[in-house]
């Protein structure tokens, strides 16, 4: 609901308080829920993102995805990522972005939804909300997918994440520190991590699945968990992999009425890793992607109590 244009710098080294010599510059088209349908596409998966925008991001996006956006923004924001070449690592630099424009740009956004969940196989509500836009919205659109037997899956933060965490039947894609923010307790380890989400599953949470950065994934249903990762964390730009991932789960969640969890996160956490490697978000090596999945090492954790 919040897009971008994602700017990424390469530099040698970065130093702060310094003038940096910057090697080449790429901007393209951002945000979590553009990059998640980006990465659906490659993986050969049909997806439309819609939200807000103006009218030149909508129109630029036409050229290279389906999108349907309501024009309710006044500009669209900018994330900066500084990559540097000698060790791969990255620093982000995220705007907030404007307020909606729009007083009706809400009930616009519904009624695109509400026109989609006819031919919906999955749906991905990410990112953050601009100004306006008030926290409960994309819990609402989830309720109203789940109701229509949409498989829904959410990737936001803060007050938005409390209220989606209260419908029934969702998946939930925290990191360790969103997920310490939404339940008030730590997640720094696998232990803490299923005490964590507990009370969350209990509350009708269909999964959690905590993405962990190099140390991979935590997946808890109602009844079973599972660590998955890498034998070696791969180094690059972090930046668009948890979306890669995002995309790599609801394209399975689609695809089954019961997943198999344990092949689902061997797709996540290589799909994952193959955007790692590239400097830019939004984008999978297919190819890495391929080599890496019978790499990727699913443990089942000891039995989760089945609640009722």
């Amino acid at each position: 609901m919040n897009p971008a244009y994602d700017m990424t710098y390469r530099v040698e080294h970065f130093e702060r308080g310094r003038a940096q010599r910057v090697r080449s510059v790429d901007q393209r088209l951002g945000g979590r829920g553009i990059n998640v349908t980006r990465v659906l596409n490659q993986l050969g998966k049909y997806a439309r993102a819609t939200g807000f925008s103006d009218h030149a991001f909508a129109a630029a996006a036409e050229l290279e995805m389906p999108v349907d956006f309501v024009h309710a923004l006044p500009w669209v924001r900018r994330t900066v990522v500084i990559s540097e070449s000698e060790d791969g690592s990255a620093t982000a630099l995220w705007e907030p972005g404007p307020r909606i424009t729009e007083p009706h740009a809400v009930d616009q956004l519904r009624v695109r939804v509400d026109g989609m969940l006819s031919d919906m196989s999955g749906l991905v509500i990410a990112g953050s909300l601009p100004g306006g836009v008030g926290p409960d919205v994309p819990a609402e659109l989830a309720r109203t997918a789940l109701a229509a037997g949409v498989p829904t899956l959410c990737d936001f933060d803060g007050q938005a994440l409390e209220l989606a965490a209260r419908v029934p039947g969702v998946v939930l894609t925290p990191n360790v520190d969103e997920l310490e923010r939404l339940t008030g307790q730590p997640a720094g380890t696998v232990p803490e991590i299923l005490a964590a989400v507990d009370g969350l599953l209990a509350g009708g949470v269909r999964a959690v699945i905590v993405t962990r950065g190099g140390a991979g994934m935590v997946a808890v249903t109602p009844d079973r968990a599972w660590t998955a990762a890498l034998p070696k964390p791969l180094a690059g730009n972090p930046t668009g992999a948890g979306d890669a991932a995002v995309a790599a789960l609801i394209a399975g969640l689609a695809g089954e009425a019961e997943p198999d969890w344990p092949t689902l996160l061997v797709d996540a956490v290589a799909t994952s890793a193959a955007a790692v490697v590239i400097p830019v978000a939004g984008e999978i090596d297919r190819v890495l992607r391929e080599r890496l999945q019978p790499t990727v090492q699913v443990e089942e954790l000891e039995a989760v109590a089945v609640r009722s």
